[in-house]
């Protein structure tokens, strides 16, 4: 076809016909194809150039945005918002330090790129030293390449390697999970079910709900552990109430008092003495002269709530089994999606539950107590030395003393207890800082009876190397040594510079693992790796003052609870307290203990305390530290090393403003 022609399609009912106009020599057709050209290209670019505006618009808008709510979130900060200093200590002075020299460093290194000198291994011949500073930043370059960068190396390489071991021990345990689901593998019942009409073959269970200061959900727990499907005379519920404030604690004997009126057979006990925490408070419940009647004990903490069959789903497993010490449930939980701190929370637990607890639940009989929606029997607690109060993981201390005692215990995947997410930044950081401080101590105070045990030795080195070292001390030490120190580092040390695999390809892999327990997360993979490098300043803080006994890891600050409940829950509350509504409950109400509780509620009202989302210095600085080293990577136009940085610099510093999770107006 000659480059002049000109094709018209004719569509006929009954063919198509085909004109062809050639004609060398005329220019209409040229002349007009050359317009439409013109102006489909000036279109082109003016929509090109409005989609920019649009962008350049968009930015300046988000920052704007970014920037006025940084001011505002830095204006209104004071002493009281500010983070406890106790919780910085010296790590936040070795960030301040490392920022300071990360700074001076940036500046040496633009200075050297916009001087064309050269900011690698190729030293340039004396002779083209153009000054002094030219000069020291040549001794500095030999000196970095010759000293600095193999000790770098050196420990980048044993993080990679502990990087490494942790990550197979990851994949060991999707690998277990996967065969569990794939082979369909359950604990087993064994023995005949408990008789109905017998209510004597029934065993007595101890129901106990240890709290402190948790008004706005203990009446729910309260509530949900008195309608357990248990026979009336089999089981009695404990309230172990901690509470320092007076009026709280006539609260909660009032809704004791209420529900004992309708026949529960429950009891209310607060100590003087409150002494050791959790641990002190079930020591102190146990130590009752009744406790020898009972068989077993249920424990749930003030947020949880049991559905009503959970005893019918965890007792059976004792049955037949007299060395089985403990059965625990899965926790589930009513706010998962209530923002993306909670998302991201669930990530982690999911993992933990579905993955961590099974696998070694049902291959190893052995796993870490998590505090509640367990039931223990009182014979393995009475012989592993019962509730101590040396540390702050009471759980996993009688965990792992049962464990040595000959004691097995059983997870299950499919009874799941409800509770909430911490859903404040403050309050998950807390919580973290227990979690990660409390086995260390544990460790330090369990070795040399783990050591003398009679247990046999390849559980004695999955105790020590696999349950305490790799999963509470290696894991928070190398992710943030590594990706939080040793990596900003080698941008300012090309010479030890991280392989792409190291900071990208291994830790996406594991995120993806991690997430696979929740499938309906996987959108938040992004900012849930980002996150997690983000919390290893926390672990790592927490786990070296578990280890070396510092002040901040024996404390213990209840997690805040909000009170939340699902829609489901809402709905049978409703229907039971539309049931409830009776005359004798309206006399109740208004009796002589009613109306003087309501008179010390009025007396002791309280003015409204305005809450304040908070800074955390230690993640600014190692925000702006970050960041520094992003910077510093665009000289050498580090791509993938650039960009992480950027993002996890950025993660850091909306962390340190308290941008994530609970906000408040």
């Amino acid at each position: 076809m000659a480059p002049s022609s000109v094709v018209v399609t004719i569509e006929k009912a009954s063919n198509i016909s085909l004109i062809e106009i050639n004609d060398s020599k005329s220019s209409v057709f040229q002349e007009k194809q050359k317009a439409a050209s013109t102006r489909q290209v000036t279109w082109f670019f003016l929509l090109r150039v409005q989609r920019l505006f649009s962008c350049i618009s968009w930015l300046a808008t988000s920052f704007k945005a970014v920037f006025s709510l940084i001011r505002k979130r830095v204006a209104l900060s004071d002493d009281v918002g500010e983070e406890d200093p106790k919780y910085r200590g010296r790590l936040y002075s070795f960030i301040r330090v490392f920022l300071a020299i990360s700074v001076v460093a940036l500046v040496i290194e633009v200075t050297a790129y916009f001087q064309r000198w050269d900011l690698n291994l190729n030293l340039i011949h004396p002779l083209e030293v153009q000054s002094l500073v030219h000069l020291s930043y040549m001794a500095w370059i030999s000196f970095r390449v010759d000293y600095v960068a193999p000790a770098i190396m050196m420990l980048s390489k044993f993080c990679i390697v502990l990087f490494m071991i942790q990550s197979v021990d990851r994949l060991a345990l999707g690998i277990g999970c996967f065969l569990i689901k794939f082979k369909k593998l359950k604990p087993e019942i064994k023995g005949e079910a408990y008789d109905v009409e017998d209510c004597s073959s029934f065993p007595m269970v101890l129901v106990q709900i240890p709290m402190c200061n948790e008004k706005e959900v203990f009446a729910t727990s309260i509530s949900a552990a008195c309608q357990l499907d248990w026979p009336k005379d089999r089981f009695l519920i404990q309230v172990l109430d901690d509470s320092d404030d007076s009026l709280l604690q006539l609260l909660i004997k009032n809704e004791v008092s209420s529900w004992k009126e309708k026949g529960i057979n429950i009891i209310y006990r607060h100590r003087f003495i409150r002494t050791g925490y959790k641990a002190g408070n079930l020591k102190s419940a146990m130590s009752c002269d009744y406790v020898k009647d009972y068989e077993f004990v249920a424990i749930f903490d003030a947020d949880f709530q049991p559905n009503p069959d959970y005893l019918k789903l965890t007792i059976p497993h004792f049955k037949g089994n007299p060395d089985i010490g403990l059965v625990q449930a899965r926790w589930s939980f009513v706010n998962k999606e209530e923002n993306l701190l909670t998302r991201l929370q669930n990530i982690n637990l999911c993992f933990h539950f579905e993955v961590e607890q099974q696998v070694n639940g049902y291959f190893l009989n052995f796993f870490g107590f998590n505090g509640t929606a367990g039931v223990w029997r009182i014979k393995a607690l009475e012989e592993s030395g019962g509730w101590l109060e040396r540390t702050t993981v009471e759980d996993m201390d009688i965990a792992v003393r049962a464990h040595l005692n000959g004691w097995k215990f059983v997870y299950l995947n499919d009874v799941r207890v409800l509770c909430e997410l911490p859903e404040s930044y403050e309050a998950y950081k807390k919580q973290q800082h227990r979690w990660h401080s409390g086995p260390m101590q544990l460790f330090r105070v369990c070795l040399p009876a783990v050591l003398s045990s009679k247990i046999s030795k390849w559980k004695k080195a999955n105790l020590i190397l696999l349950f305490f070292l790799l999963r509470k001390l290696i894991l928070p030490f190398y992710s943030f040594t590594l990706f939080c120190i040793i990596l900003p580092l080698t941008m300012f040390i090309p010479e030890a510079e991280l392989p792409v695999w190291v900071i990208c390809y291994v830790p996406i892999t594991m995120s993806i693992l991690n997430i696979l327990p929740s499938p309906k997360s996987f959108p938040f993979l992004m900012p849930y790796l980002l996150f997690e490098n983000t919390m290893s300043v926390t672990k790592f803080n927490a786990m070296i003052s578990g280890l070396f006994q510092l002040g901040s890891s024996y404390e213990w600050v209840v997690t805040k609870k909000t009170g939340r409940s699902s829609e489901s829950d809402l709905f049978a509350l409703g229907e039971r307290e539309s049931k409830t509504l009776s005359e004798e409950k309206i006399q109740r109400r208004l009796s002589e203990s009613g109306l003087e509780m309501l008179g010390k509620l009025k007396e002791q009202e309280a003015p409204v305390v305005k809450k304040k989302n908070r800074l955390y210095r230690k993640e600014l600085a190692l925000a702006f530290l970050l960041l520094t080293a992003a910077t510093r990577s665009l000289l050498s136009a580090h791509g993938i090393h650039f960009y992480y940085l950027l993002f996890q610099g950025l993660s850091f510093l909306v962390v340190g403003l308290d941008l994530i999770g609970e906000q408040v107006s």
